[in-house]
Order: C-alpha cells, then sequence, then structure tokens
C-alpha cells in the first residue's frame, strides 16, 4: 500500500508556523564571499555553503538556493547545489531552488524531472518558474511538483523595473497579466483552500512593488497559496510595506532574505542567530 506525499503546502505552514516566515537564500555571488574572507572560486563555494547549511538546517522555515551562483562554477558548482539540497532535505528543512525555469512542452517537463520528480537528480521542494511563455506552459512542472508532494513558485509582481512592462500589462478582458497568473494559481489551489490547506502553487512578490498589487488588482488572498516575498532587509522594504503590499494576505507571507541574514558571517553560529532574529521580527510584521 502506498500514500500520497504530504504536500508542499502543508509541510511549508508546518514549518512557518513552527520556525516563523522566513525563506534564507544562499547566494554564493563574488561580492559576498569575498566579504566572508573567501576566494572565489570552487573551494570558496564549498566552504560557503557548507557554512549556510551548518547555519540554517533545522532552523528556519526554508532555505532558498540561488541556481545561477552555483551554475557559475560548472559542473562541479552544481554538485555543491546537490549536496547542500540533499543535506537540508536530510535536516528536515524545506528547500526552494531559485531558478525561474519557464519553457514550454517537453522542455519544461525535463526541469520538472529535473527539480521536482519523485526520481530528480537535484530535488527540491519547490522551485521558482517563470509564467511569460503563458501560465498554461507550466503545467508539466506543476503537474510533476504536485504528484511529487512539491510545490512552485510562479512568478507574479517582481520589483525590477523592467518587469511592469509584461506583469502590469492589461489582458483583453482588462485583468492585469500579473492578475492573470494569480487567479490561475488560484484555480490550482482551490482544493487545497476548500480544505482550509495552504495550497502548493505560490506567487513570488516583492515587498517593494509599492502599490502595484491594489493598483493591478492581484487578488492575493484568493490564491490561496504561498507568497514568496523577497524585499526585507537589504532591498529596503519596511514592516510598513509589507503590511500595506500584503494586506489581507499576511498569513501566506514567507518572507525572503539574503543578505540580511548572511551578512553575520561567516562564523554559523551568527548567521543563525541572524536568521532567528530576522525570522521573529517578520513573524511580528505579518500577524494578525
Amino acid at each position: 500500500m502506498t500514500t500520497d506525499p504530504p504536500p508542499f503546502g502543508s509541510r511549508l505552514r508546518a514549518a512557518m508556523t513552527e520556525h516563523g516566515p522566513l525563506c534564507v537564500g544562499i547566494d554564493p555571488h563574488r561580492g559576498l564571499l569575498e566579504a566572508w574572507g573567501l576566494p572565489y572560486d570552487l573551494s570558496g563555494l564549498e566552504r560557503f555553503t557548507r557554512t549556510c547549511v551548518e547555519a540554517l538546517a533545522g532552523s528556519v522555515a526554508a532555505v532558498k538556493p540561488q541556481s545561477a551562483f552555483f551554475e557559475a562554477f560548472g559542473a562541479k558548482g552544481v554538485a555543491v547545489l546537490e549536496r547542500a539540497l540533499a543535506d537540508l532535505r536530510s535536516a528536515g528543512t524545506l528547500t526552494v531552488l531559485d531558478a525561474k525555469r519557464g519553457d514550454i512542452g517537453t522542455t519544461m517537463a525535463a526541469y520538472g524531472a529535473a527539480h521536482l520528480g519523485e526520481e530528480a537528480p537535484a530535488a527540491a521542494d519547490a522551485m521558482t518558474i517563470s509564467p511569460y511563455l503563458g501560465y498554461g506552459a507550466l503545467r508539466p512542472a506543476i503537474d510533476t511538483a504536485l504528484a511529487a508532494g512539491r510545490g512552485v513558485f510562479v512568478l507574479g509582481l517582481t520589483s525590477n523595473p523592467e518587469g511592469a512592462s509584461v506583469q502590469h500589462a492589461r489582458l483583453a478582458d482588462g485583468r492585469s497579466v500579473a492578475g492573470a497568473v494569480a487567479d490561475s494559481a488560484g484555480v490550482d489551489n482551490a482544493a487545497a483552500r476548500q480544505r482550509g490547506e495552504l495550497g502548493n502553487v505560490g506567487l513570488v512578490v516583492g515587498a517593494t512593488v509599492g502599490t502595484a498589487v491594489q493598483d493591478l488588482a492581484v487578488d492575493l488572498p484568493a490564491m490561496g497559496g504561498p507568497i514568496l516575498a523577497p524585499g526585507l532587509g537589504a532591498q529596503g522594504a519596511t514592516a510598513t510595506d509589507v503590511r500595506s503590499v500584503f494586506a489581507g494576505a499576511l498569513p501566506q507571507v514567507l518572507a525572503s532574505s539574503s543578505r540580511d541574514v548572511l551578512r553575520a558571517g561567516p562564523d554559523a553560529g551568527a548567521v543563525r542567530e541572524r536568521a532567528r532574529v530576522v525570522a521573529a521580527e517578520v513573524a511580528a510584521i505579518t500577524a494578525t
């Protein structure tokens, strides 16, 4: 007898309740490695990543490695990423692979198989994906994730200035593109929402997008999934910003922070303590 894997949304809700609604990024870019006194080479990448895993495993709701910074070192860098994902999984800590994959057909299916399938070689509990070849093009990866008890975070409203030309555009029915993406995610989350659970299809919405959520009528509460919210700390979002941007959807918010936590390194204990402090701050901000 086989049992279905626990859904990602339920596991994430439990982790957020236990550790606070914080996802810490692992972003081994040159500036951060050098700030830690590490060389920008494979040895520095390995030491940085091991320290982050030591500091964060079992201590935060989720960890978000940025795939590009590992891919920059070629196959050996990807191997470091795979080991980090496996070590975090062994420690019971959820992972969100920040890869922003977006394609069509068999290619999108292959991205899903690589990171979200039951036999994925670089398995994460969730992955960021881009809907700007059409939300329907994401279906192979979404279905693969859901079948394996995993999830996705779909880019919704990002804070980069270039994003507005696409995300703020209006469709023939008057909805914004971002609003339509949220509506589609809401359809995928409908069953979970009816059960009173957090959905498995989340959105990425920057905490620094100002009034865009309201201006574009992006219905985040109805979307029903988690909201990965970068922008706190080093990127400048305040508690007031968070409460304004995510009004009505604060219990869904999983704040994402990288520099604000990792700047406490290179000591693993200091990184762990900074993550604890930031998680408590976010919990206070998002309390309703």
